[in-house]
């Protein structure tokens, strides 16, 4: 109780809170002593380990800096001791391997981490994640995301048999496609369909089937990673087109039967737009892949499955 009491007194002579004049080199001696107790609270809160963090069900742990309680001008040195002393702890408790959660105010610690083998895994807005595999042999950490998801949806209209096309605005040629765009974290594959005709088109719809999917790798729009492209089929709610101009240079619905025939289309369209047009004489039962939602092994949560069911 009286360290911490201690500490909070000198964070306020740091701060120019105490009333009192003390000497440029004395303040730089207290920040030293203060950063120094700080380090040594910090060895406190995580036991003998040094640096807390959360153990998960790999053998890993993970720390995120932003939580620990580092001082905010910690230097390079200072965590670099702290995070040695850490790494000694974990391995001797038998750890597979530790993740690094650096915020950008504190991103000199990452300098530090890599001279203790540490490497970038992934950078999110205002954080990096580092990585550093501490059992045997070659890492076997995953690796992250390697692909983005774009979505599309062949809006179908069963009772006139045409579907809801657009032209991109920016496309060097002018070819109809269905309305779609990039999938948000989280968001299911029906719900950006959806969500994408309606900011395209302004055509309300629902989720039916998934109809397709394309992967593409090393992709320029991508950053070179991969693409996986997904084709959703939808059933309108509303009929009437306010497209927008900023995106879209046309929109109309079209027969799918003129779809399927034209040229003026991608490779993509034209093909899913014959499968939309035996779907329209056969039945979709024979070329829908229906989604099911199924309780995943991790309690609470639940995954999409899309697949061909059987005919009852």
């Amino acid at each position: 109780m009286a360290g911490c009491v201690f500490l909070s007194r000198l964070s306020s002579l740091i701060r120019g809170q105490v009333c009192c004049k003390v000497s440029s080199c004395a303040q730089t001696r207290v920040r030293r002593l203060w950063c120094a107790l700080s380090c040594s609270q910090l060895h406190k809160v995580g036991g003998n380990s040094g640096l807390a963090g959360k153990v998960d069900r790999f053998g890993g742990v993970t720390v995120d800096l932003a939580e620990v309680g580092l001082p905010a001008d910690i230097s390079e040195d200072a965590f670099s001791r702290l995070l040695r002393d850490s790494l000694s702890q974990w391995k001797a408790e038998g750890r597979m391997a530790v993740w690094l959660r650096v915020p950008m105010s504190l991103s000199r610690c990452a300098a530090a981490a890599s001279s203790h083998g540490f490497t970038f895994h992934h950078a999110r807005g205002e954080y990096a994640m580092l990585a550093l595999w501490l059992g045997g042999g070659e890492s076997r950490l995953p690796g992250f995301a390697t692909h983005q998801v774009g979505v599309a949806g062949a809006v179908v209209d069963e009772s006139s048999g045409k579907v809801l096309v657009v032209q991109d605005k920016n496309k060097t040629k002018n070819a109809w496609k269905f309305p779609g765009g990039l999938s948000d974290p989280g968001e299911n594959i029906g719900a950006t369909a959806v969500r994408e005709v309606f900011e395209e088109t302004g055509i309300r719809s629902e989720f039916r089937s998934l109809l397709s999917i394309r992967q593409q790798h090393n992709h320029p729009g991508a950053f070179g990673m991969s693409d996986m492209y997904v084709i959703c089929r939808l059933s309108p709610l509303t009929y009437d087109i306010n497209f927008c101009m900023q995106e879209c240079l046309r929109c109309e619905w079209l027969d799918v039967s003129e779809l399927a025939k034209t040229s003026s289309t991608t490779p993509i369209t034209s093909r899913i737009a014959r499968l939309l047009l035996y779907g329209l004489e056969r039945g979709f039962d024979k070329i829908d892949l229906t989604m099911e939602e199924i309780p995943a092994v991790y309690s609470g949560m639940f995954y999409q499955l899309y697949y061909r069911q059987l005919p009852t």
